[in-house]
């Protein structure tokens, strides 16, 4: 990886000659990487790449015009026409009343230092020896018949940012992950398909591999022989695989950019209770060992853990701070951005606190009801928040799981399912986003 001054040194240099060529304030990044990935199937190694390179992007404001420009070649000449054509762009752009740097006295001062880089470099070797094993366990569980492969990757990237108001900073982060995807049954009794995976920041800290490859397939023969079952209304339970995709649709509807275009079903829920007083969501960036954690904002604004939601009240919207500028609001340092992009609001590390009750005990009392594992579709409708998608589960009788289920979808509204859901206590910090296992109350079910 390039020495951090030295990248430092080109963004420094980069926003000098925008300034020299007329930019009033300008902003750049770069982001570096390298990585490697495998695919084995069927025993055989299907893929093997590796991968080095960066971008470097120029963000440049004239007045309230912007202009991004990006590219791969640091030469002098190419650099040169990266700013030429960034001047160049800013001077004939409609204007944006809500762009700008931040304000000297809003940039973070103090930037934590955090565990979020595998100092290990992973040989392709070791992936390939690690996605055979995975893979060779899913095809030893009985009633798997074939397999579309494992995959394994490695991969570690460094990122400066710098601006012409006098921030900059760099940090590394990494991250390695393993999965598997087998079929199960055949032709005339079914077929049923699953998978498993696992990632982290360290190689060191991922799920065994074995352990990965039975996973899937004793999720894929779990699956055969599922039935329809009538349409009706009925208590769901969310398994976590699933379960998170909730609080990625909050994520979504509490992004500053909805809620400034009014595109969201949360809009005028500020400060109100959007969940029941059971429920806490919870931002935390500077985890160690987290695949979303990073020490401030890339617009250099400070970042800090903070409770989304709070015993069931929505605290705060996700905002950057072109954002903040249009609600009036100040910013809470949610912006990201790539080479060739502006900043836009995203949030980091969330997860739903865990709830006071067992998984088995939420389903204890469900005479009949569904477990879902898996969801089809992307039917979400953010702007009114309604909700309706494929999916597939085992049939819940008198609180016991019984035989697998396809072929139907769930609906309800966003609203009204955040309201009626209950956390269990089964959370793990896994991902970027997590939950526990969930229940929600009359969801209506369409089957046969």
């Amino acid at each position: 990886m390039p020495a951090t001054d030295n990248l430092l040194n080109i963004l420094t240099d980069l926003i000098k000659q925008a300034k020299k060529a007329g930019a009033q304030q300008a902003d750049a990044i770069v982001a570096d990487g390298m990585s490697v990935s495998v695919t084995s199937r069927l025993g055989k190694l299907e893929h093997l790449e590796r991968s080095e390179g960066g971008d470097i992007g120029l963000r440049v404001i004239i007045g309230k015009r912007q202009a991004i420009v990006s590219s791969a070649d640091r030469s002098k000449k190419a650099l040169g026409e990266l700013v030429d054509r960034a001047v160049s762009m800013a001077r004939t752009v409609p204007e944006d009343p809500f762009i700008g740097l931040a304000e000297p006295e809003q940039l973070a001062t103090y930037l934590p230092t955090l565990d979020i880089c595998d100092p290990t470099e992973v040989s392709a070797e070791t992936l390939i020896k690690n996605a055979r094993t995975c893979e060779e366990a899913a095809l030893a569980v009985k009633g798997v018949t074939n397999s579309e492969g494992a995959s394994a990757s490695w991969g570690r990237s460094q990122v400066a940012i710098a601006n012409s108001i006098g921030f900059s900073r760099t940090y590394e982060s990494s991250g390695s992950s393993l999965s598997a995807s087998v079929i199960a049954g055949d032709a005339k009794k079914g077929m049923e398909t699953d998978y498993d995976y696992t990632s982290a920041v360290y190689f060191a800290d991922l799920r065994d591999a074995a352990e990965i490859g039975q996973s899937a397939g004793s999720r894929a023969v779990r699956k055969l022989g599922a039935k329809k079952v009538k349409s009706q209304k009925v208590p769901v339970i969310f398994d976590p695989r699933v379960s998170r995709g909730l609080v990625s649709h909050l994520l979504g509807a509490i992004n500053g950019s909805s809620i400034a275009r009014g595109t969201s079903f949360l809009k005028d829920a500020m400060r109100t209770e959007v969940f029941g007083p059971w429920v806490t969501i919870i931002e935390d960036p500077h985890r160690n060992r987290a695949l979303r954690s990073k020490p401030c904002d890339a617009e250099g604004l400070p970042n800090r853990r903070r409770q989304l939601v709070d015993n069931g009240i929505l605290t705060t919207w996700l905002l950057d701070l072109r954002t903040s500028r249009q609600l009036k609001l100040e910013p809470t340092g949610h912006a990201a951005r790539g080479s060739s992009s502006p900043p836009s609001p995203s949030a980091t590390n969330v997860y739903m606190a865990a709830g006071m009750h067992t998984p088995k005990a939420l389903m204890a009392d469900i005479k009949d009801g569904l477990y879902i594992t898996d969801l089809i579709g992307q039917g979400v409708n953010g702007i009114t928040g309604d909700y309706s998608r494929g999916a597939i589960g085992f049939w819940i009788k008198n609180g016991e799981l019984t035989y697998p289920v396809n072929e139907v979808t769930i609906a309800g509204n966003l609203k009204s399912i955040f309201k009626q859901l209950t956390p269990a206590t089964d959370l793990e910090l896994l991902y970027g986003v997590d939950a526990p296992t969930v229940r929600i109350d009359g969801m209506t079910l369409a089957g046969k």
